[in-house]
């Protein structure tokens, strides 16, 4: 089986990790105000360089910074574009896991100014992580996809007034993010995941219907944001290796949607222009193998098949059987293995310890290394 020189990489992960209790500590010290933001970024530094070691350390070839420096994988990111800001009303996700039910609270959204990127959202922050990685580690950015800015609010999040025409807003959003694209290019990036829940939402009915309720159009909103995300990387410089990562929610070992990829597979995989789709699969709420049918020659497929949810260690051969019933739908050779979502998408984190999670990536280490050498 041939080795891949670029990402995604047959063992790979999503990107956030369970952070750290000293961490943790400096984080609650900042917000009491016993502790400087540059002191809070020194400990950020140390967590991170400790956590690129044990990416290296277990075989992995790609190392993110665990996303140490966010509270929220997406919200951290948007609130920096130029015309979105925080509202005072909040909105409410409802979550759900083989325990109960819980709801995550967060501020909602407005988009008051027209759509612009001033700073280099994260870029000292990659900065950073890429003099970290050791030879032969490639440094992996994510970031919330420009779907995720219109999914949280929809058209009732915009000002009519700075976006009379919905077309403005979505040109200006894609150029916005065509810009950041370029620019951590420019800074050495070779490795961007665009994170997307809402083209695994969207599988579901219930999540059609709650935004048909607020008036947007859930049967085609799907192919809306392909269009976007596609504007967005249409310039990206040649070496730079883009993937989307989709899952139906995370937080707290719970998730907020089910359903499998058959709603949007066949647009989704033909006409989406990244590298490579890190796809949820870790248990029977992700459907089954077949939409990977869609899947094209040339694309890569990052099968989730570790769950981040619990501790429990999967079986190297439970694995090995599902990577062999993947097989049957797209190429093996199209086909990598990570975990289903990241260990920690908000500061809280999963419910499993950092024994736990080291030992799931590096039995996806293994495992790959068994079964494409």
């Amino acid at each position: 089986m041939t080795f891949r020189a670029e990402p995604p990489f047959r063992a790979d992960h999503v990107g956030s990790l369970l952070r750290p209790p000293q961490l943790l500590r400096a984080r609650e010290q900042k917000a009491l105000g016993e502790i400087s933001a540059d002191q809070l970024r020194a400990v950020e530094d140390d967590a991170i360089r400790d956590v690129v070691r044990m990416q290296h350390d277990i075989g992995l070839r790609s190392a993110t910074d665990g996303e140490f420096r966010r509270t929220s994988w997406h919200m951290d990111f948007i609130y920096r574009l130029g015309g979105i800001r925080p509202t005072d009303e909040k909105i409410q996700v409802h979550f759900r896991n083989e325990q109960g039910e819980l709801d995550f609270e967060s501020a909602a959204l407005a988009v008051d100014a027209p759509i612009t990127l001033g700073e280099t959202i994260f870029g000292a922050d990659f900065a950073f992580l890429a003099g970290q990685v050791a030879p032969g580690t490639t440094a992996k950015l994510t970031i919330p996809s420009p779907s995720m800015v219109h999914y949280r609010g929809g058209r009732a999040a915009i000002d009519p007034a700075v976006y009379p025409d919905q077309e403005l807003f979505w040109a200006d959003l894609s150029a916005a993010y065509a810009e950041q694209v370029r620019r951590v290019a420019e800074l050495g990036c070779r490795y961007l995941q665009l994170d997307d829940t809402s083209l695994a939402y969207l599988n579901d009915p219930a999540q059609r219907r709650l935004l048909t309720e607020r008036g947007d159009d859930a049967e085609n909103q799907h192919l809306r944001y392909i269009r976007q995300i596609n504007a967005a990387i249409a310039d990206r410089p040649a070496g730079l290796n883009v993937t989307t990562h989709m899952c139906r929610g995370n937080f707290r070992s719970s998730w907020a949607a089910s359903g499998g990829y058959d709603f949007v597979a066949e647009a989704l995989f033909s006409e989406l222009a990244v590298d490579g789709f890190f796809l949820e699969y870790d248990d029977d709420r992700s459907g089954d193998f077949a939409p990977l049918r869609f899947v094209p020659p040339g694309k890569t497929v990052v099968l989730g098949l570790v769950t981040t949810k619990n501790g429990t260690l999967e079986s190297k051969d439970t694995l090995k059987r599902r990577i062999d019933e993947a097989a049957r739908y797209v190429p093996l050779e199209q086909l990598c293995l990570s975990p289903q979502c990241g260990f920690s998408s908000t500061v809280e984190g999963n419910v499993l310890t950092y024994d736990d999670q080291v030992a799931k990536l590096r039995l996806i280490a293994e495992t790959a290394e068994e079964v494409w050498g």
